[in-house]
């Protein structure tokens, strides 16, 4: 091993002489963004496999630079927020308008990324869009801590079991599958989640009536926590970057996730009243 060690300390001190006088090679500023399960763009985070959207867009990020690098730390639905306020992350990523962040300091980066949440029914003869139309005589299939909506975007589990019929789960499969087998009349999905478990043949597309009702359109934000690893501004030049390369169009169009190229301006309201606004610009 001496002349292997040896060697390295040539190396090191060859590779010292080629930097000019006083120049130090900075490490990457590590940014850790909060991933909270949401398939198909994060998908069951803590077990680390990186098989989903959000792993793609990280290689991405860290493949066009070498200022950040860009690492996915696990977050539960409930916790996120206060992870983000905490100091725990830099970023939580594929938020919407509608949800609970507007009482935390951040500021809000466009990702330029469209998807919309449809309800699905069990495809049964003479069952037609109709079915849809009234939620209240319905046994519901929901995903324990989203915000949905029908239901004035309250998450509160006592709220939706009280003000619904239903059944909350933390398993987006489990819903359709309690559909397909009737043990629940309908569950709401995001187009994208509806795509991927037909390509992954968990439901073939005849045993599903997908509704023409939208019960939300997700237009996704990234929330930077102000003095974290990166800023707003330099968060949204890296998106602008891999959209303008056809990277975020790869990852995410096969999904149905439509990606914008014109960005939405928001306003947003932090717990001191200061107001940030920064988009992604095409």
């Amino acid at each position: 091993m001496k002349p292997l060690r040896s060697f390295l300390a040539v190396l090191a001190l060859a590779l010292a002489t080629l930097l000019p006088a006083g120049v130090q090679v900075e490490a990457a500023q590590v940014v850790r963004i909060g991933a909270v399960h949401f398939p198909p763009y994060v998908v069951r985070p803590e077990n680390g496999q990186g098989q989903d959207l959000l792993a793609e867009l990280v290689a991405a990020l860290n493949r066009r630079q070498q200022a950040y690098t860009f690492v996915v730390v696990p977050a539960s639905v409930t916790r996120r927020y206060r992870d983000l306020a905490q100091g725990r992350v830099d970023m939580v990523v594929f938020e919407n308008p509608q949800w609970d962040w507007q009482g935390i300091a951040h500021v809000s980066v466009d990702m330029g990324l469209e998807d919309t949440e449809v309800f699905v029914a069990r495809r049964v003869p003479g069952r037609q869009q109709d079915y849809f139309a009234n939620l209240s005589d319905k046994h519901l299939a929901l995903f324990s801590g989203y915000h949905y909506g029908f239901a004035r975007y309250n998450a509160d589990p006592g709220y939706l079991t009280s003000t619904f019929n239903a059944t909350l789960t933390y398993s987006h499969e489990s819903n359709l599958l309690m559909v397909a087998r009737g043990r629940v009349d309908i569950a709401p999905v995001t187009r994208s989640f509806l795509n991927d478990a037909q390509v992954r043949h968990i439901l073939s597309a005849d045993q599903l009536l997908v509704s023409e009702r939208v019960d939300q359109v997700y237009r996704h934000f990234a929330l930077i926590r102000p003095g974290g690893a990166i800023t707003a501004e330099a968060f949204s030049g890296l998106l602008r970057e891999v959209r303008d390369s056809g990277e975020m169009a790869r990852i995410f169009e096969p999904y149905g996730i439509r990606v914008v190229t014109e960005p939405r301006p928001l306003p947003v309201e932090g717990p001191m009243g200061n107001k940030a606004r920064v988009t992604v610009k095409p």
